[in-house]
């Protein structure tokens, strides 16, 4: 139930979504960096119409990313000591890349590896991201960039192009 729960707010400050109980909530998960959200005007009319009511927001998806959470994976079968060759593909959120490589990053030492960085984002370029995982990632080799800007609102066959003709380029 929703009302166990603890959320960050924008501030930092924690609160209880207990203190919501009885009242109508709107809880959404966005995707802030990347640019798929149609829905931030249409809920921003509902924000200014009932916020004089008590009216709260949450936005799931931005938080973790503004404070770097690190959400629990699930186990894979797999070591990553195994990989000579790695591709790293997230959306970009807010500059930087999607919370569970936060925890990936954690659990996994990456070195001595040969990887590849793609992102899709909504604008703003990709390379503030691509600066950001090399820097968190270091003693590796980066062997190839691509970004995708929007790629399900834009051709996405372009974009299905582009990414063969990169991983051929990466794999000659």
């Amino acid at each position: 139930m929703i009302y166990n729960f603890n959320v960050k707010e924008i501030d930092g400050n924690e609160a209880s979504m207990k203190d919501y109980e009885g009242k109508v909530l709107l809880v959404v998960n966005t995707a802030t960096g990347c640019g798929f959200t149609p829905q931030y005007e249409g809920l921003q009319k509902i924000y200014d119409k009932y916020s004089d009511k008590g009216f709260k927001k949450y936005f799931w998806g931005g938080k973790s990313v503004i404070f770097k959470e690190k959400p629990e994976l699930l186990e894979v079968n797999k070591n990553i000591e195994d990989y000579e060759n790695i591709i790293i593909g997230t959306p970009i959120w807010v500059g930087t890349y999607a919370p569970p490589f936060n925890t990936f990053f954690k659990e996994n030492k990456i070195q001595g590896k040969n990887i590849a960085l793609f992102a899709c984002h909504g604008g703003g370029g990709a390379t503030k991201f691509f600066n950001n995982i090399k820097k968190e990632i270091p003693n590796n080799k980066f062997i190839g960039e691509i970004d995708f800007f929007e790629p399900i609102n834009n051709d996405k066959e372009e974009a299905m192009k582009k990414a063969v003709i990169w991983i051929k380029e990466l794999i000659e």
